[in-house]
C-alpha cells in the first residue's frame, strides 16, 4: 500500500525547510570569519601612493594597584562550636563513686515488671534484656544519666535525671516507667 500523495509532499516540504534553516545558520556563523588581511582602498590615479599613515600608538592603561589584604584567619573566641549539638545532655557526676549495676544501663533498656505495695513504701521490680531483675525504692540511683527514683506509684515509677544544658544550667528530666497490664488469655 502506498502512502498518500499529500503526505509525501508535506514530508518533502519539512525536509526542505530544515535544510534551508541549517544552511542559513551556517552562512551567518561563517560571515564573520574573514581570515585574510584587510583590504586597502584602491588608490586613485592622480594621487601618489607613497603617502603612508603611521600606525596609531597604543597607550597602555595602568590599573591602580590594589591594596594587599591580609589573609583571613578565623578566631573562634566567643563563638559556639558549629559541630556540637544544640542540646547536649551531660550528666552531672560530682564524685568518682563506683557505679551500681542499675547505673550501667540506660533507662530505656529496663522493663518494669512488678510493683509491690507495702506500708513502708512501694517497691518496684525492673529487669534487663537478659531477664536479670532489680528492685527499686524511692531514692535509688538508676541509669547512665544520674537518675534517681522519685516516686513508686501503683502503676508506674517516676525517675528524675539531672543534666546540664548547653548554657551550663542544671535541668531535670522526668522519665516514667509504666507497668504493662497482663493480657487476657496469657499465662496465669
Amino acid at each position: 500500500m502506498r502512502p498518500r500523495k499529500g503526505w509525501q509532499t508535506m514530508r518533502r516540504n519539512v525536509f526542505v525547510w530544515v535544510f534551508l534553516s541549517i544552511a542559513l545558520v551556517l552562512f551567518l556563523s561563517m560571515g564573520g570569519c574573514g581570515g585574510g588581511t584587510p583590504t586597502s582602498p584602491i588608490a586613485s590615479k592622480g594621487k601618489p601612493a607613497a603617502e603612508k599613515k603611521e600606525p596609531m600608538k597604543v597607550v597602555e592603561k595602568k590599573e591602580p594597584e590594589k591594596p594587599v589584604e591580609p589573609e583571613y584567619a578565623y578566631n573562634p573566641k566567643g563563638k559556639p562550636d558549629p559541630f556540637k549539638p544544640f542540646i547536649q545532655l551531660t550528666p552531672i557526676r560530682g564524685s568518682t563513686v563506683p557505679l551500681t549495676p542499675l547505673q550501667r544501663y540506660e533507662i530505656s533498656q529496663l522493663k518494669l515488671v512488678a510493683i509491690i505495695a507495702s506500708p513502708d513504701g512501694n517497691v518496684a521490680m525492673v529487669e534487663d534484656a537478659a531477664g536479670k531483675g532489680f528492685f527499686l525504692k524511692r531514692g535509688v540511683a538508676i541509669g547512665k544519666n544520674d537518675g534517681k527514683v522519685t516516686k513508686v506509684l501503683r502503676d508506674r515509677v517516676v525517675i528524675e535525671e539531672v543534666y546540664q544544658d548547653i548554657f551550663g544550667q542544671t535541668k531535670s528530666n522526668e522519665v516514667i516507667l509504666t507497668l504493662q497490664k497482663p493480657e487476657e488469655g496469657g499465662e496465669s
